[in-house]
């Protein structure tokens, strides 16, 4: 475990995964959700090299066909300690020191993470090592701690929003979809929105600033997400906790051909190119 603080805030990570396990206060409030495996036993990976789920678990690739679990592998791969102190702690994930058969490129992942005052800023680097072109998604899957549970929480938008949650077939997404809120900053959260599919996907918010708060207006995050295409929102019945997740990549599409460069939000890095994402969540 790693360990980083400031006046405000201290942050706890596992090296597997470099996953945010704990973020409290100087009062030890914990806003990050505390991985009971009687609800789920994580609490914020990060997804890569692909965003959920694919279909058959396959994608092909120059013709060659590879098999990948949902969400790809860094959230079970023990990362490097690149980096700890002041505040702030860099971790590294490379093809160089974690060799899997199911993803062909050669590639750096650095995560960063820094407290700034009340601020956890997170940031994703992707460096293409490949000698050639090299094809990827990334997200983020940090869970909310909600001890009052999610009916008392609402997700306010930084502009007003009609909602349409993308409705799953098979386990991947089809082109329907089913309109949850019209025009509104608001999003009163339940746990009936969850009991179908488990998630809420959204292809085209405006938005790039959520505020989760709870009605009493004492616990409350405003999570910026520049450059992320998706926004999710997932839980479990009864679960103390929403998951608010930006993604850079999605589901495979139920009529997806599997092959990796046409698969929607799919990022392209050509020979020695990098990749830049950062997103954070601060304590208001």
């Amino acid at each position: 475990m790693v360990t980083i603080s400031n006046k405000f805030l201290t942050a706890t990570f596992n090296e597997i995964g470099a996953e945010l396990k704990s973020l409290k206060d100087t009062d030890g409030r914990e806003y990050i959700w505390i991985s009971d495996p009687a609800f789920w036993p994580n609490s914020a990976p990060v997804l890569f090299p692909i965003c959920s789920n694919l279909k058959n678990n396959q994608y092909i690739y120059e013709g060659k066909t590879y098999t990948m679990a949902k969400h790809g592998f860094t959230r079970n791969a023990l990362f490097e300690v690149e980096n700890v102190g002041d505040g702030t702690a860099t971790f590294l994930l490379s093809s160089n020191n974690f060799k899997t058969d199911n993803y062909p490129f050669q590639y750096e992942l650095r995560i960063v993470y820094t407290l700034i005052g009340k601020k956890m800023q997170v940031e994703y680097k992707v460096n293409n090592l490949t000698d050639g072109d090299m094809y990827f998604s990334i997200g983020s899957h940090e869970a909310y701690y909600c001890p009052e549970l999610i009916n008392d929480y609402e997700i306010h938008f930084s502009q007003p929003e009609t909602l349409k949650n993308c409705i799953f077939k098979k386990g991947l997404i089809s082109d329907e979809v089913k309109v949850i809120t019209e025009n509104s900053d608001v999003f009163k959260l339940d746990y009936s929105y969850f009991e179908k599919d488990g998630c809420l996907v959204f292809r085209d918010v405006k938005s790039r600033e959520v505020v989760l708060q709870n009605k009493s207006g004492d616990r409350k995050i405003d999570i910026k997400f520049d450059g992320c295409d998706y926004l999710l929102f997932w839980t479990v019945p009864n679960a103390p906790y929403i998951c608010i997740e930006p993604w850079c990549g999605i589901t495979d599409r139920l009529d997806t051909n599997q092959n990796l460069p046409e698969k929607e939000g799919i990022e392209h890095l050509k020979k020695g190119e990098s990749f830049y994402r950062v997103h954070s969540f601060e304590i208001l």
